[in-house]
């Protein structure tokens, strides 16, 4: 049995869970979430909590038991704490800023790259640390945007210019050998 899979998912207070067959709705203070989830998965409510069950060992309902629980955890995490992601600006004359909702890029450009957040999705940016937070309670959501943020620059390998995760480590190449060298 999958070890994920069988441990039960609490449901704290403020979260309400609504289970209708295979459906699952989840709402909460950040915000509200439902998902459809395989048929051959039960999903059952006992004392505050949510238990994730498998009917026979057969290869895809093994696969799917963990990741059910999983993504049940995460939603139950989503509505009640929210999501964080990270994004350091690395480079001279790189910023990002705020405007309105928007977030603008001032990343080597002729001109700012500007994003909107999708529903759900808030950004925060810190000009001392030169940070930028992707917030949002649904997990996947957060981890897209923030994906898409960095995709307008990616760090490069020679000079270590862009945007990155928090902590990622970038792996650096050595540059021209020099002019002298025959």
């Amino acid at each position: 049995m999958s070890r994920i899979g069988r441990l039960p998912v609490d449901i704290p207070s403020g979260v309400q869970v609504e289970l209708n067959g295979s459906s699952v709705r989840v709402k909460g203070p950040k915000g509200e979430l439902s998902r459809e989830f395989s048929s051959l998965i039960d999903i059952k409510m006992e004392d505050n909590q949510l238990k994730i069950a498998r009917n026979s060992d057969n290869p895809e309902e093994r696969a799917l038991h963990g990741t059910t629980r999983a993504l049940l955890a995460n939603m139950i995490h989503g509505v009640s704490s929210g999501f964080e992601v990270v994004l350091e600006v690395e480079g001279v004359g790189y910023r990002a800023e705020l405007e309105g909702k928007n977030l603008a890029l001032f990343v080597g450009y002729s001109h700012p790259v500007k994003i909107e957040p999708p529903a759900g999705i808030s950004f925060e940016t810190d000009a001392k640390t030169r940070q930028i937070k992707v917030q949002g309670f649904d997990k996947e959501l957060v981890g897209q945007v923030a994906a898409n943020v960095r995709s307008v620059r990616p760090p490069e390998p020679y000079h270590g210019k862009g945007l990155r995760y928090l902590g990622e480590r970038v792996r650096r190449k050595a540059g021209k050998a020099g002019k002298g060298a025959k």
